[in-house]
């Protein structure tokens, strides 16, 4: 992977508060999904995950299996110092496609938007990968293209055909209950894993 997108490109854009999409709270959508969430207990990963609302959203209604994924340094160190003591979330500093394990769900917030579109189909097998048979991958996509990136985006058509070969999307549909600034411009999705998929074998080169 080029320098452009690399962990230093991501550490600086956060030493420099410069992720325009950082909502600074709870994604609305996936608030109101995460509140309908019984079993508190489910293994849960959120990659490219940023400030972590959503982590610490879901560690405050007493989810006990969360863990957190990002590629820049600074923003985990940074939720390392600030949670030091709790045991419901796991900070790790990684590259998503380096990443193994098995998880019941798998939020999807602004991290597809923030990755290289080559590889995107990339994205899709290894998420597929990283699901139990019966896990669901949850979250927004945007519905707009971008003059230039990231955030890199797309519309359902695209999504549609990008993820059909790993996963039935039960729903995607536009979201009804984003931020203003966001209304119409975001896609709410669950997926589904067609079949599992051994991490082991993948074929696709791993970015550094």
């Amino acid at each position: 992977m080029t320098e452009f997108l690399s962990a230093d490109y991501w550490n600086e854009r956060y030493i420099n508060n410069a992720s325009q999409w950082d909502l600074g709270i709870v994604s609305p959508p996936l608030k109101t999904y995460i509140d309908q969430i019984e079993n508190k207990d489910i293994a849960i990963l959120i990659p490219g995950a940023g400030n972590s609302y959503e982590a610490v959203y879901l560690m405050e209604q007493g989810f006990t299996n969360i863990t957190v994924i990002d590629i820049a340094p600074v923003v985990i160190q940074q939720l390392q110092q600030k949670y030091p003591d709790q045991k419901s979330i796991r900070f790790i500093e990684t590259n998503f496609f380096n990443w193994e394990g098995q998880y019941d769900l798998i939020l999807e917030q602004t991290f597809f938007c923030a990755i290289d579109p080559v590889l995107r189909n990339n994205y899709v097998k290894h998420m597929a990968g990283l699901l139990k048979p019966n896990g669901k991958l949850v979250g927004l996509l945007f519905n707009r293209i971008f003059e230039a990136g990231p955030p890199f985006g797309g519309d359902q058509e695209s999504y549609q055909e990008l993820f059909e070969s790993y996963f039935n999307l039960g729903t995607i549909e536009v979201c009804h209950n984003s931020i203003a600034p966001r209304a119409n411009t975001e896609l709410f999705f669950i997926a589904t894993p067609l079949a599992p998929v051994d991490l082991n074998n993948e074929s696709f080169p791993i970015p550094k």
